[in-house]
């Protein structure tokens, strides 16, 4: 008798096995967030660590190879690549970690605005996002730096931050449409809450999992587009130094074999780019198991 019937509801997951947990321990991230966490700790205390002035022009000892005097050498211009690197990865970061957030608040308000509004306003939106989504995103970004003059650390991260926040629309407005009719939301607008406390207070905490990958990558993105930019000789000046303007600095080391010039920025650049994806896969990652759960 007991085969005849069928147990319905939510069913106890098994528990996973002890080779699969440590698998899991695996995959988790640890030595990328390690990199990641010490890269930025030396950049925010690069004042500590400095050897030099990171912006002397030591005209004696251009194009040193890295030694006992220099750790890493020095550029074309005789400036300190061991300095330079941890005072230009602050700016980097900061131009990467200002663009994100000025995405992520574009997106959001876009996005809950074109999730909210009536099903026709809500189509006009997101066309018009799926044909800015169409343009080469390092065309936007010329476009507008050249609209705004020189590029400056702040003019540079609004560019990016004003190019960047599409995706977060599209991921936004998704989730509010599907929670937007909700009891506790229906209830909150009864008692009188307008657009943005609704917003805060009921709607922005469902999909902060979805945001924080997303805001994540938009750091990777922000720091490979400024380095794009300076590489092409169209965004920070050389005399801001920054991961991107001395990779700017490539054709006249390759002119003289200083390899080191460009190698040695490479690698810091890369391996932060490495560590934030792989930061952002996991958030991914769980997100989609904490979505799986419910």
């Amino acid at each position: 008798m007991r085969d005849r019937f069928e147990i319905v509801g939510i069913r106890p997951q098994p528990e996973p096995s002890p080779k699969a947990r440590a698998e899991g321990k695996r995959k988790k991230p640890v030595p990328a967030l390690f990199l990641l966490g010490l890269i930025a700790a030396g950049c925010l205390a690069c004042e500590t660590i400095m050897t030099r002035d990171p912006s002397y022009m030591d005209l004696k000892n251009c194009n040193v190879p890295p030694g006992g005097q220099f750790f890493f050498g020095t550029d074309t211009m005789g400036r300190d690549i061991f300095s330079m690197i941890w005072y230009g990865g602050r700016v980097s970061l900061l131009i990467g970690i200002a663009g994100a957030a000025v995405s992520a608040f574009i997106g959001v308000i876009y996005g809950a605005a074109s999730g909210w509004a009536p099903s026709w306003l809500d189509r006009l939106m997101m066309r018009s996002v799926e044909i800015l989504l169409g343009v080469p995103d390092l065309l936007l970004l010329i476009l507008l730096q050249a609209v705004l003059g020189e590029a400056n650390v702040w003019t540079l991260s609004l560019v990016i931050g004003v190019t960047g926040w599409f995706g977060i629309a599209k991921v936004v407005r998704t989730e509010v449409r599907q929670i937007r009719d909700s009891e506790y939301v229906a209830a909150a607008r009864c008692m009188g809450g307008g657009f943005f406390y609704v917003l805060v207070r009921h709607l922005l905490p469902n999909f902060v999992p979805s945001l924080m990958f997303m805001v994540v990558m938009n750091i990777r993105s922000g720091i490979a587009a400024e380095s794009t930019l300076s590489f092409l000789g169209l965004g920070l000046p050389l005399s801001v130094v920054s991961w991107g303007s001395m990779l700017s600095l490539a054709e006249k080391a390759l002119l003289t074999r200083s390899w080191w010039v460009i190698l040695i920025p490479g690698i810091f650049l890369v391996t932060t780019l490495f560590c934030i994806t792989s930061l952002g896969n996991e958030l991914r990652k769980r997100g989609n198991r904490r979505e799986s759960n419910l």
